[in-house]
């Protein structure tokens, strides 16, 4: 993001990124707590006005350096400070997702709250798809066709996604349905749209911004 500020604090609409994330998530009824896994040495948190969350809100400096890592000792830690059961949901999502909608949230709530795996926001890949070589030459064209792109929120029960991520180790996991996948299960893909994009780049701010002042 050619900056040295943690791009979830990154300004957008004239809030921190991640704000938008939370605003989401806080204010569905479908959702009973929020959780936030920061680093372990954030400073920048304490520098927002959060209060407006605080009736769902916790915050955990419990992250690790993985994602793989920050999933589960949140997921630890907010068992030790709340009722989560085995068999609760639980969502995990990207404070760089800033435009997630409330009916894309719902979508993918109702699909899976009676799904026994769980699952995620996706899209099918719309795009042409070229493999590279040596000197960044096409190698070859890879079939599209039944290629999906992963977002978030990802959703699954609070014991099979805890099984699932300490039995990855130290595999590194991009998402949390690869690790569902590698116990041989295989989670439904709900589908989303391209406007829940993660912001990577610095151009993704100006779409994102478009994006919220639209919807």
């Amino acid at each position: 993001m050619e900056t040295e500020l943690q791009k979830q604090y990154l300004s957008l609409a004239g809030r921190p990124m991640i704000y938008h994330a939370l605003h989401r998530l806080c204010n569905s009824s479908r959702i009973n707590g929020v959780f936030v896994v920061l680093a372990r040495d954030d400073e920048e948190w304490e520098k927002h006005d959060w209060s407006e969350f605080s009736h769902k809100l916790a915050v955990m400096y419990c992250g690790g350096g993985t994602r793989a890592e920050s999933v589960i000792n949140g997921l630890k830690a907010a068992r030790e400070i709340s009722s989560i059961s085995d068999e609760d949901w639980v969502l995990v999502h990207d404070a760089a997702r800033p435009c997630l909608s409330e009916s894309q949230l719902d979508r993918l709530v109702d699909e899976l709250s009676e799904d026994e795996v769980g699952g995620l926001l996706a899209v099918p890949v719309a795009d042409t798809l070229k493999r590279s070589g040596a000197g960044k030459r096409v190698e070859r064209t890879e079939p599209r066709e039944n290629l999906w792109q992963a977002q978030t929120p990802q959703m699954f029960r609070y014991h099979m996604l805890m099984r699932a991520l300490s039995m990855a180790g130290g595999t590194v996991m991009t998402d949390d349905a690869g690790a569902i996948e590698a116990l041989g299960l295989r989670p439904k893909l709900v589908l989303s749209d391209t406007r829940n994009l993660k912001v990577t780049y610095p151009q993704d701010l100006v779409l994102a911004e478009l994006i919220l002042s639209n919807s």
